[in-house]
């Protein structure tokens, strides 16, 4: 398998200019780690990771508790209370020493790169344009999907299925591409992801099993903890 084969599209981005109280929410709201920094053609210029946040913090108050633990308990205002105060654009604060790959990076690559550089997720481009992001959880689903003897490369009709999947249940079931990842394997469809109810469960599901080609469907899918929903 191959990055193309696991990884998220449509990646949550902001601007150079976003502001920081932006970043937060979107981490928030999306129960996500990181965006990435894109300019308009939508190159890759940096990221910012809630570690980059709290560094933040940490260097400017003499208080060692993390905002961003306490804003995950006390709600979006506590975050929101502090970037208002100490209010920055993505790129005085995004890390610019990016490590990307290309979409026929193989897994295995990218697992050792996570590792040497000690990252929690990789952007994805093509011509130097970001086009998704794989991270250790989409890694993980990518390794359980592949078999002892899956020696075989993912084939186009197995991508040409997953894009489909993909479209199906962004356009039409109310869930989105950050939700959910769908890996295809001979065929043989894996939902992972966190949904908010069995309805959803349900939608992700008969979205991969109406898809042509598809032989089975394995729902891995969880539901989102208590309190968690989407804003």
């Amino acid at each position: 398998m191959q990055a193309v084969d696991v990884m998220t599209p449509n990646v949550i981005t902001v601007t150079p200019d976003t502001e920081v109280r932006e970043i937060a929410r979107l981490l928030l709201e999306h129960r996500i780690s990181a965006v990435p920094v894109v300019d308009t053609d939508h190159n890759v210029l940096g990221i910012v990771s809630e570690g980059d946040l709290m560094r933040r913090v940490e260097n400017e108050t003499d208080k060692r508790q993390s905002w961003w633990l306490r804003s995950i308990f006390a709600g979006e205002s506590r975050a929101s209370d502090y970037v208002k105060t100490h209010g920055r654009k993505a790129h005085e604060i995004m890390t610019t020493e990016l490590v990307v790959v290309g979409e026929d990076e193989p897994l295995y690559k990218i697992a050792t790169l996570l590792e040497k550089h000690h990252i929690k997720r990789v952007p994805v481009v093509r011509d130097g344009r970001l086009v998704g992001i794989v991270s250790r959880a989409n890694l993980l689903r990518g390794f359980v999907a592949t078999t002892p003897d899956a020696g075989a490369q993912m084939t186009v009709d197995d991508r040409e299925i997953r894009d489909a999947i993909l479209k199906e249940i962004n356009d039409n079931t109310g869930l989105t591409f950050d939700r959910v990842n769908v890996i295809v394997q001979d065929g043989v469809v894996q939902l992972w992801g966190l949904v908010e109810s069995q309805d959803e469960k349900s939608a992700a599901e008969v979205a991969a099993e109406n898809t042509p080609g598809v032989k089975r469907v394995e729902n891995n899918l969880g539901f989102l903890p208590l309190g968690m929903s989407s804003v």
